[in-house]
């Protein structure tokens, strides 16, 4: 059974005061009685304080991004090898935001995920599509080609390893809801292309979360779908409070799939 999972991209806010309290105000309520589990991914220049904070916890160090090169005359980036300085465990890799805004390519989160595997890191694999992709009815060719691209040349054991985030772009920060129904649909999908690509078995191992403008309020309606394996979550990771319920929604829904595995 897949344990649900909610991953918390800070992006870049947060000053080191306001995410120092924010990691200690998570670290004392994440437990070994949480029912999901929980990862957050600051800046890079807090991951030293944040893994400090969070050490001896249940709680995943995650990075918002990394280079596919190990050392060299890359200015600005950041080596997987650095990250393993912060006991970091997870990578997030191919978000919307470094293919929108800094043009990163399918070869790139390729080569990425490759690197992240290379030195062990769990890759949150990012995939979605744009408004006018979905109003033209090509979204799941457009989602199946970057995950295709995305796990070009990857092992079927290397590809167990991975976490895929499905996150329709024009459901970000825009106001426009993806359903639950909607959302299920093309993380079915995905599992399909693993499955086409792997096994069954590792198909059904992979956790596929959602990651658009997840919020307390539409998560309910989410994270029911037995597909649905947890959160790629934005601005609501922000503050503890809401970051929690989200994690408690997901762990509720962890407890009813394990009692009704095949409710939805």
């Amino acid at each position: 059974m897949r344990k649900k999972i909610i991953i918390g991209n800070w992006k870049m806010n947060l000053n080191l005061s306001e995410a120092q309290d924010l990691a200690f105000k998570l670290k004392g309520e994440v437990n070994t009685k949480t029912l999901a589990e929980v990862a957050v991914c600051p800046s890079f220049v807090y991951l030293s304080a944040i893994s400090n904070i969070l050490k001896g916890s249940n709680i995943y160090l995650g990075a918002q991004n990394m280079s596919n090169q190990e050392s060299g005359a890359f200015t600005g980036e950041i080596s997987p090898l650095m990250l393993k300085d912060f006991n970091v465990k997870m990578v997030i890799i191919g978000h919307s935001e470094r293919r929108q805004v800094f043009n990163e390519t399918d070869e790139d989160i390729n080569a990425k995920i490759k690197t992240a595997l290379k030195h062990e890191f769990t890759p949150i694999f990012c995939c979605g599509e744009e408004l006018k992709t979905r109003e033209a009815n090509k979204a799941e060719e457009f989602v199946k080609n970057q995950v295709l691209a995305g796990i070009k040349d990857l092992s079927k054991e290397q590809i167990e390893k991975l976490i895929v985030a499905y996150e329709p772009i024009w459901a970000i920060g825009t106001g426009k809801v993806c359903s639950g129904e909607d959302a299920n649909k093309i993380i079915k999908m995905i599992r399909n292309v693993i499955k086409e690509k792997s096994s069954v078995d590792i198909s059904e191992r992979v956790r596929i979360l959602y990651g658009g403008s997840v919020k307390s309020d539409n998560f309910n309606e989410t994270i029911k779908y037995s597909d649905i394996d947890g959160g790629l979550v934005g601005g609501a990771s922000l503050k503890a409070d809401e970051f929690l319920k989200l994690v408690s929604l997901a762990g509720n829904a962890h407890e009813q799939s394990q009692s009704h595995p095949a409710s939805v």
